[in-house]
């Protein structure tokens, strides 16, 4: 349900420029691990090609044909080296094993079952060499801010694009309890272009006691849970769950 949100890749670049503290924090872990690094859900590229950039043998695989055109793009004109794939990280063989692994922005979220998130943590499991971590960070779900996604549309933001000019970024939000699914509609319109992309956006909370236990079934120890970029322990209060997790 979230393609289409994903098929303007300039604009979400426009949208989310990227850079600040969750590039470095990536960047200095995959520093400090060493080897092969794989992403999965890469986009376009914020946190990988800076990685590849380090020097390490970088793989990105993201669903979105049009994410990667736009990671491709970047990375040629900084004349950065990443091998760039189409696959589905809900099951994936790449015939090969990687030093660091790494899922970010929410990017688990898009997987909405159970069944889905463990046969993930099981591909991810199948493709760890022996003393690499898997890292990942969602949001920490707040029962205050589920309660706002009450269906009425609201301005988030705005943005510049060179072409349009100003862009403003309405969002219509549900959640489904039961499913544990955000189910959202992204606007974007300027003056004289209302709503020229309308896009859903359907994200899953995952709170924080099931989350080891996904983990878990999928083959994996989650190690360490911090709870922002600075590495502050993961509490009730922090806004991240930031995991890091090896093999079983």
């Amino acid at each position: 349900m979230s393609e289409a949100f994903y098929s303007h890749a300039r604009l979400y670049d426009l949208m989310f420029p990227g850079g600040g503290p969750a590039v470095d924090f990536y960047r200095s872990y995959a520093n400090r691990q060493g080897g092969r690094v794989l992403e999965l859900g890469c986009g376009t590229g914020h946190k990988l090609i800076p990685i590849a950039s380090d020097g390490h043998p970088c793989v990105g695989m993201d669903l979105s044909p049009e994410m990667l055109t736009e990671a491709r793009r970047k990375a040629n004109e900084r004349g950065v080296a990443v091998e760039w794939l189409r696959g589905d990280m809900r099951a994936f063989d790449l015939d090969r094993t990687f030093d660091f692994v790494f899922i970010t922005a929410n990017s688990l979220l898009h997987l909405h079952d159970a069944e889905d998130l463990v046969s993930c943590f099981q591909s991810v499991r199948r493709h760890l060499a022996p003393g690499a971590r898997f890292v990942f960070d969602v949001f920490n779900p707040s029962v205050r801010i589920l309660a706002k996604a009450d269906g009425v549309r609201r301005t988030r933001e705005s943005f510049i694009d060179p072409d349009r000019g100003n862009i403003s970024v309405d969002v219509t939000e549900l959640y489904d309890a039961p499913a544990q699914v955000t189910r959202g509609t992204w606007h974007l319109s300027t003056d004289s272009e209302p709503d020229f992309v309308v896009a859903p956006l359907e994200i899953r909370s995952i709170f924080p006691q099931e989350l080891p236990l996904l983990v878990s079934l999928g083959g994996l120890r989650l190690i360490e849970r911090l709870g922002d970029w600075s590495g502050r322990p993961f509490a009730v209060d922090t806004p991240l769950q930031l995991c890091i997790c090896e093999s079983t």
